[in-house]
């Protein structure tokens, strides 16, 4: 079984919306965008280089399907777009039913993204997708967070850990920090609340 990993760019104040460029997200007046792209370094590059290293398939939402797929076909010279145009894509939507980007298919409940989980297959990474990752993280179906944390308060935008998601712990495996400050955590739930 492979694990359902989310890999979050996000910000002190938790906010994880456009973090790759202006125009990537500006939904209820975000003005923001590509506030991550100043916090590279490299051992940012070789964090993104082993996650992206090897087999593994995608899980994105909707939104974020319509950006990296306007986006990374073009790019197979890149690393990263090779890595993404080679993987398998799943797109968590209601409302598409044909995809355009190559070995891409559509998923169209919570029940299906488990069964994809329970399979003998690779992880599957979900990058960005901040409505899916709520759904899923209520689910209890993401095994766990690769969170990548620039040194900036943002003051709003949407966040990964909106209000009503199930209370819980993290047990934090693994920790690095960057020369410009950047802070890679890798979480993994570890069980409800003390006490709850």
């Amino acid at each position: 079984m492979g694990k359902i990993i989310a890999i979050t760019q996000i910000s002190v104040d938790g906010v994880m919306q456009a973090p790759g460029g202006p125009d990537e997200d500006p939904s209820s007046g975000f003005t923001h965008g590509g506030w991550f792209m100043h916090y590279g370094d490299d051992l940012l590059n070789k964090t993104i280089n082993e996650t992206i290293a090897g087999e593994f398939e995608m899980l994105l939402g909707r939104r974020t399907y319509d950006i990296f797929a306007s986006y990374w076909p073009q790019h197979d010279d890149n690393p990263i777009g090779k890595a993404f145009n080679k993987a398998k894509k799943y797109i968590a939507t209601r409302t598409l039913d044909q995809t355009h980007w190559h070995n891409a298919q559509v998923v169209h409940d919570v029940e299906e993204i488990g069964r994809l989980r329970a399979s003998d297959g690779p992880d599957i990474h979900i990058w960005g997708s901040g409505n899916l990752l709520q759904t899923l993280i209520s689910a209890g179906l993401v095994d766990e967070h690769r969170l990548w944390i620039a040194p900036v308060v943002l003051g709003g935008g949407k966040r990964l850990f909106e209000n009503g998601v199930p209370a819980g712990r993290l047990a934090l495996v693994d920790t690095q920090i960057t020369s410009t400050g950047m802070i890679i955590n890798t979480y993994r739930p570890s069980g409800p609340l003390p006490g709850a």
